[in-house]
């Protein structure tokens, strides 16, 4: 160094000395808490101002899937070469209210015992999302809510088939079949009143709107139905032309309601007219719950819900009615306590009497999920034949978020009495199932 740059040095060293002293990394430290508080109360400030819309559907409604795919998470692996294509979906979502999910999910089963068939496999993929163009960010906004499928096997039989190769009365993993292409969504959802009433009509889903709870996701929690919708004492329909609305009353008391075709072929959506309105053979619904909040409506959840099934002629099924009831809260965002009951009188449903209980339980929000279940289950003596035992289902899985794009999770069941297998005391269903989103 020379001389002449002593004097350069010595002043970059000292003004360097200064800016590292305590005050002066106090006061930058304060500056760096006020700018993020100042961002914090902005972040708050936008979640207060934002239209919230009313959550009448479940885990498994389009806008609500689409919001939980969405969501910060914390996986093992982060897949950081999406990042371009998850910015491109947030722009084309801010810019124009279209938004689109496409996810693939495979399944594997395999039993210990059966008078059938003891594993089963198979894949689905499905495109979905949502188009808001009327009112778009405001109370009131309507969008078109669209959602397609095609569900193949790998196997001689698919899981959704399962249960009663066991001969278990009961559905594991129903969505998972063969059935090829399906159109499970396809309907008008509007909201009023500044977002406390919500309208949903056209090619709907039952299960995303009847009994619901945070837990009742074939997809991403249980995999039995006694745990979804009904705990399968409710013969919810297929997809398929219908109406849903529902109604936040006060903050804390909501009711719903609704109508759908009872006979309807989502394989075969261009025949759905025929059947809605030739046939006119209507599954109703009606329930009324009580929430904390209108944004947590399926997570702190106490609900009654009255159905009504009209005689399917074609089908040979007598109408039938029923009672369910549910009560989940979500404790400390970890902890997701349910109690879950259903009484059907004939109707088509597989159970006539349900009771199940359990929970779920996360670490963080949005990341790996424990869940454990049991039921206890009486079979429909009208759908199946009187003094069939009762049977009792446990259920445990971990869904292990690889990738915030990527869920694994490996499952257990054991089934008491299987009513259709007398010589079986009880059976294991060992599984796993793998959910990529993009």
């Amino acid at each position: 160094m020379t001389t002449r740059h002593a004097p350069i040095a010595l002043a970059f060293l000292f003004g360097a000395l200064l800016a590292a002293s305590p005050a002066a990394l106090a006061q930058e430290t304060d500056e760096e808490n006020e700018a993020e508080a100042e961002q914090e109360a902005g972040e708050n400030q936008e979640a207060q101002e934002r239209p919230r819309r009313p959550r009448f559907g479940g885990p498994d409604q389009v806008e609500n899937q689409l919001e939980e795919d969405a969501a910060p998470k914390e996986p093992l692996i982060q897949l950081d070469f999406l990042q371009p294509y998850l910015d491109f979906k947030a722009h084309l979502k801010e810019s124009s209210g279209f938004s689109f999910g496409v996810d693939y999910s495979v399944v594997y089963l395999k039993a210990t015992e059966s008078v059938g068939e003891d594993e089963a496999a198979s894949g689905m993929v499905r495109l979905f999302g949502a188009w808001e163009f009327v009112g778009r960010g405001s109370p009131n906004s309507g969008a078109l809510v669209y959602k397609v499928e095609h569900r193949h096997k790998y196997m001689s039989i698919a899981p959704g088939s399962l249960g009663f190769e066991l001969g278990y009365v009961g559905l594991i993993e129903p969505p998972f079949s063969d059935a090829g292409f399906v159109l499970g969504n396809f309907y008008w959802r509007q909201k009023l009143a500044g977002g406390k009433v919500g309208f949903y009509a056209g090619w709907v889903d039952v299960t995303d709107y009847v009994d619901v709870y945070a837990l009742a996701s074939p997809w991403l929690h249980f995999m039995n139905f006694v745990f979804s919708t009904g705990s399968a004492a409710i013969p919810a329909p297929n997809q398929g032309l219908g109406v849903v609305a529902g109604v936040l009353i006060t903050d804390q008391i909501y009711a719903t309601a609704g109508l759908a075709d009872s006979n309807s072929d989502p394989t075969r959506p261009w025949d759905g007219f025929d059947s809605f309105f030739s046939q006119a053979e209507y599954f109703k619904h009606v329930e009324v719950g009580w929430t904390t909040a209108q944004d947590r409506i399926y997570l702190d959840n106490i609900h009654v819900t009255f159905w009504h099934a009209d005689e399917r002629l074609e089908a040979l099924v007598p109408n039938g009615w029923g009672l369910n009831f549910s009560a989940t809260h979500y404790i400390d965002d970890r902890w997701l306590p349910f109690l879950r009951a259903g009484y059907a009188k004939d109707g088509g449903s597989l159970l006539q009497r349900s009771v199940s209980i359990g929970f779920g339980y996360q670490w963080v929000p949005f990341q790996d999920l424990v869940g454990f279940g049991f039921n206890w289950g009486q079979p429909n003596e009208t759908t199946f034949e009187p003094g069939l035992d009762d049977q009792y289902s446990l259920e445990a899985f971990y869904r292990l978020q690889l990738a915030r794009q990527l869920a694994l999770t490996p499952d257990v069941q054991l089934l008491f009495n299987p009513a259709l297998n007398p010589d079986a005391s009880s059976t294991w269903v060992f599984g796993v199932r793998a959910r990529l989103n993009l």
